[in-house]
């Protein structure tokens, strides 16, 4: 397989091009990346040693192609070709071709089975390829969109036609989701909104689709070109068909207004809750310009080197970019991921081909600075969605500012503004981007009262998942208030008081305590035991990837980590993480948890985790390949390191050990031989571990079912892996969207297999847990309380709802359930049972 190395001067986009092309092939080609340097003040640059480490790293006779982004690091990769022996420098292919199109058109030929020569004219032809595709020249300088399916000759035109029914229909999320899926695949998609009788559009441009104003109700068509068009056109009914995973509730904003409360000031409530605090008047710190008479307005000015000032423009969109990726993290951290996907739509907005390529040929036909051409394509960009005839989809150009303005703000040098108060305060400003939300401290910012927005727009999204109570449309007198005046709003009602009168205040402190009071006993019942009303316990764990995780977890009430997916180690780096690296991470874990159980999982790679440095390649079925301990049991020397960290960080912790894809018996007994033998080192080395450590096994394929009698005698519990047992019974690969649905951990047929488990597991006097989504669904919770786990371990978030709904039930009801639920035919129907069951309850 030829392999493919990708050198930059900036980590973050190595890793985003990486990233994209592996998303291409489905992670079928092995690619390396040799970018930044170790300097945390100064990390832009390229080493040598790095590439050497990267090519050796994929190095294959079949070739290996480098691809450089400009200046040194050509004579890095030239000199790393030094360190490599000459018989396999004939190998090593250094190639001009444009990093992120050469890449992809690299590993696509590269995952066809191309050989190295037809690899290189892929790549070298990227930028030609796509400018005939697009149909450019020097005057078409706005944004295109086709009037008609493109068509070429890699296949028919095939063609969906859905209607979009999800609440606000393809707003800035669900678009990105729908321009990320369809990304994903070779063909050429493209999607025209027929019932407002639009032309076809781009499926690859976040704006584009955005702009086609698509709202619930509304018919779409979606063609597709190419060799997997069918499977593209799939992947994107059935998004469409689940609502892009939105819950199509409406959101409830009673307005129940109190007679004897004087209102002083109305505006729109946007987020639920009562605030009283001083005034603090949010006032954004503006971009200053040296080269402009204007100190607000961007200067215009002539360039001579237009290849410099493309690649200025593109290391402010990385820097942009890298500020938008850690904003999602937090947020995703602190609200969830459902409505972190805001920013997701930010990162494809940078990334949109049609508003790059604008930028880029402005640069180099109109000779303009970056500045200039970055806001003049913003300006139209939001003159396009104001013309829109849809509110909803006006609000959108809040987003577009945002991120143009962080743009602007990286290529002028301004310091970020962020909102820092000394004491709680309710926050007044004229308006609030999407990221100056999500930025805000909610234990600082008690309230929101703006003069601008609706209770759509995300900055009120934003302000509902952090549980903010936000008022906005407000008269702009309020921005008049002088910071210090106390406020009181309502954010339920609209209402603002201004230095409210004592009366007002006492009724208000009732509403808020009350309220209050109600959260208290949801924050209180997830940090009790998971207990039925009968009195029944089951174990309420949480599924981790990293220390923050954890950290979240123990805020959401976890009891423990039932696991720990240790290949969150191994990942985005070009070798093995040695045995201190991983001791500090799970000792830092252990010191999080603080005596609470942390199970960790060996690693667990192949299926759908590649790992190009440790050799795990493509495979025909890799999931019925080279996968967990299979791979573990034929490298031992990267199993004992991760052991010997394991049993290391177990000294005065409560670790438990896990292996995952035990098949057979002799597997667990040659995994337990090696972990005797690390024992005995650490031993004969005087290093202390927990010598009555507990030895697990992830029951996740039928054969470990049909023998877990058998493997019971081995080990001191099971955790049944159902994300992988469903698709592993119903023989359905659930990373490809034709089937997945098919493997649904709630279908009788797993459930049974659940039993079974717990049945075997029990009779031999070992603990039974069980690790996967489906624990994260509400109905799942009396299935899985009924089939008798003694512990479920599930996404921190999900805790509360999980304990919350088991707070209801009774053992010998969760019992019945089950009972019934084994003898429906299908999930659906399962599902059905039990949302019947429950209404009864």
């Amino acid at each position: 397989m030829i392999g493919i190395v990708i050198v930059s001067h900036s980590r973050q986009l190595a890793e985003g091009v990486r990233e994209l092309a592996l998303q291409m092939v489905q992670g079928h080609v092995p690619i390396a990346i040799a970018a930044g340097i170790d300097d945390p003040a100064n990390p832009l640059g390229t080493d040598a040693m790095q590439v050497y480490e990267a090519i050796a790293s994929v190095y294959s006779d079949d070739g290996v192609l480098v691809l450089m982004d400009l200046g040194s690091a050509f004579m890095s990769a030239e000199m790393a070709l030094e360190f490599l022996p000459s018989e396999q420098q004939q190998h090593i292919y250094l190639c001009a071709a444009p990093l992120v199109e050469g890449a992809i058109a690299a590993v696509v030929a590269a995952a066809s089975s191309s050989d190295i020569q037809r690899v290189i004219t892929e790549a070298q032809g990227a930028l030609v390829a796509k400018a005939t595709q697009l149909g450019l020249d020097e005057s078409h300088l706005s944004l295109v969109i086709s009037e008609e399916p493109m068509i070429n000759d890699k296949g028919h035109t095939s063609q969906i036609r859905l209607t979009v029914s999800n609440r606000f229909g393809l707003h800035a999320r669900p678009a990105a989701q729908f321009v990320s899926c369809a990304a994903r695949f070779q063909s050429q998609i493209q999607v025209r909104n027929i019932t407002k009788g639009s032309e076809f559009v781009r499926a690859d441009s976040i704006n584009q689709v955005a702009m086609l104003g698509v709202r619930q109700g509304d018919e779409i068509v979606i063609t597709a070109t190419g060799s997997d068009a069918e499977e593209a056109l799939a992947a994107l009914q059935t998004l469409i068909t689940t609502n892009f995973g939105e819950d199509n509730t409406p959101p409830h904003h009673p307005i129940t207004p109190s007679p004897h409360l004087p209102t002083s000031l109305q505006g729109i409530p946007a987020s639920g809750g009562i605030a009283i605090a001083p005034c603090f008047r949010y006032r954004k710190t503006p971009i200053t310009w040296e080269q402009t008479t204007s100190r607000e307005q961007p200067p215009h000015y002539h360039v001579e080197d237009t290849r410099e000032e493309w690649q200025r423009l593109q290391t402010a969109l990385h820097t942009a970019q890298q500020e938008i990726q850690t904003l999602l993290s937090h947020s995703s951290i602190q609200i969830g991921d459902a409505e972190a996907a805001i920013f997701d739509a930010h990162l494809l907005f940078l990334a949109d081909p049609t508003l790059l390529e604008t930028a880029q040929q402005r640069i180099f036909t109109q000779h303009l600075n970056a500045e200039a051409v970055w806001q003049g394509v913003i300006n139209e960009v939001a003159s396009n969605y104001r013309r829109l005839d849809d509110p909803y989809l006006q609000e959108r150009i809040a987003d577009v500012v945002d991120v143009g303005q962080r743009v602007l703000r990286v290529l002028s040098g301004t310091p970020m503004t962020i909102v820092d108060v000394s004491q709680p305060a309710i926050l007044v400003a004229a308006d609030l981007t999407p990221s100056d939300t999500a930025s805000l401290d909610p234990t600082r910012i008690l309230g929101i009262c703006i003069t601008a927005g609706s209770a759509t727009s995300h900055t009120a999204i934003l302000a509902r998942s952090l549980g903010i109570p936000a008022i906005v449309g407000l008269p702009p007198e309020i921005l008049q208030l002088a910071d210090g005046t106390q406020l009181a709003i309502d954010g339920e009602t609209g209402r603002v008081w201004v230095e409210p009168e004592p009366e007002t205040l006492v009724a208000l402190q009732t509403q808020r305590d009350a309220q209050q009071a109600n959260r208290q006993k949801t924050r209180t019942i997830a940090h009790q035991p998971g207990m039925t009303r009968d009195r029944h316990q089951i174990n309420v764990f949480a599924n981790v990837s990293s220390i923050n995780d954890t950290q979240q977890a123990v805020n959401f009430g976890a009891e423990g980590v039932g696991l720990l997916r240790t290949e969150f180690l191994y990942l985005n780096r070009t070798t093995a993480p040695t045995e201190e690296e991983q001791l500090e991470v799970y000792q830092a874990i252990a010191q999080i948890l603080d005596h609470r159980p942390l199970i960790i999982r060996t690693l667990d790679v192949g299926g759908d985790k590649s790992i190009a440095y440790l050799g795990v390649g493509l495979e025909s079925n890799p999931f019925l390949g080279w996968r967990g301990i299979r791979f573990c049991l034929d490298r031992p020397h990267v199993l004992k390191t991760q052991l010997r960290a394991i049993l290391r960080a177990s000294f005065r912790h409560q670790i438990k050990i896990m292996f995952p894809m035990i098949t057979t018996v002799a597997e667990i007994q040659a995994a337990k031989a090696i972990l005797a033998e690390v024992q005995g080192e650490l031993r004969q080395a005087g290093v202390p571990f927990d010598e009555g450590m507990q030895i697990g096994i992830m029951v996740e394929v039928p054969s470990a079912v049909t023998i877990a009698d058998q493997l019971a005698r081995e080990v001191d519990f099971f955790s049944i892996g159902t994300n992988d047992l469903s698709q592993y019974v119903m023989a359905a690969d659930r990373t490809n969207p034709k089937v997945a649905k098919l493997a649904d951990a709630l279908h009788p047929a797993v459930l049974r297999m659940i039993q079974q488990t717990v049945e075997a597991g029990h009779a031999a006097g070992i603990w039974v847990g069980l690790c996967g989504e489906i624990a994260a669904d509400p109905l799942a919770a009396p299935i899985l309380l009924g089939l008798g786990l003694d512990e479920v371990s599930l996404s921190p978030q999900a805790i509360p709802a999980f304990k919350g709904a088991i707070a209801q039930l009774t053992m010998p009801q969760a019992q019945a359930i089950v009972k019934t639920a084994l003898q429906q035919d299908s999930a659906a129907k399962v599902r059905e049972i039990v949302n019947d069951d429950l209404h009864l309850i």
